[in-house]
């Protein structure tokens, strides 16, 4: 197990004024994470004030991860890859274009996301759940799981690690929200719609004891 960052460059480029997502007056955090925790129009494409504020593909956004995780996994055709939490399936569709011949696929708990993934690739993506992959044991080359696994209470939690470890045959990497001080706690805080699990890079590592989580692992921050 490794500490591997891919993913700080992409959420560092999004500027967030915590204040003002917790105060606003239309959707206070109480609506909005009420209205986010449905997975539908209002957590990928509805007002930026609830999620997203309109998940959509832009060229090349997700390359430099893709590329990265081929590049570190030595992906190659023919290998397997499984997305847990794909939502619209714009990473996986990097990773295609980036190395042809890859066998991709992903899951998402929403529906709506499946609906509206990228067309390219949306056959090879379903709707599951976490914590009980359709997937026989040691099936992938590499699993990996992105900003999804913080979404999951406790006891899912446990499980969800549990069936990423049981699905991949050797590599793994998953990246969680975390915290490291009480500024990025209450950031964190004040951020988030649907996060569940609030743990510091310590107590992840206990999950990850836990469990027998044996891939790697990075964490995003709110600084």
């Amino acid at each position: 197990m490794a500490y591997i960052d891919f993913l700080t460059a992409v959420h560092s480029s999004t500027k967030r004024d915590y204040l003002a997502r917790v105060n606003d007056p239309e959707y206070p955090k109480p609506k909005a994470a009420e209205l986010a925790k449905r997975w539908d129009f209002d957590y990928w494409d509805g007002d930026r004030r609830v999620c997203y504020g309109g998940y959509r593909y832009m060229p090349g956004r997700w390359a430099p991860v893709a590329q990265a995780l081929i590049d570190h996994y030595g992906l190659k055709a023919g290998d397997k890859v499984l997305d847990i939490g794909c939502g619209k399936g714009f990473l996986l569709y990097e990773m295609s274009l980036l190395e042809p011949g890859l066998e991709i696929c992903g899951i998402d708990i929403s529906p709506y996301a499946i609906e509206h993934a990228k067309e390219e690739i949306r056959d090879r993506l379903q709707v599951a759940n976490a914590i009980q992959l359709p997937f026989p044991d040691d099936h992938f080359d590499l699993v990996f799981s992105i900003t999804t696994l913080h979404n999951l209470h406790n006891y899912d939690l446990d499980k969800a690690l549990r069936e990423m470890e049981r699905v991949g045959k050797k590599n793994k990497y998953l990246c969680v929200e975390s915290y490291r001080n009480e500024t990025e706690k209450a950031n964190l805080l004040y951020w988030q719609v649907t996060c569940e699990a609030f743990c510091t890079p310590e107590e992840w590592g206990w999950w990850f004891r836990q469990t027998g989580y044996t891939g790697d692992h990075s964490f995003i921050y709110f600084e």
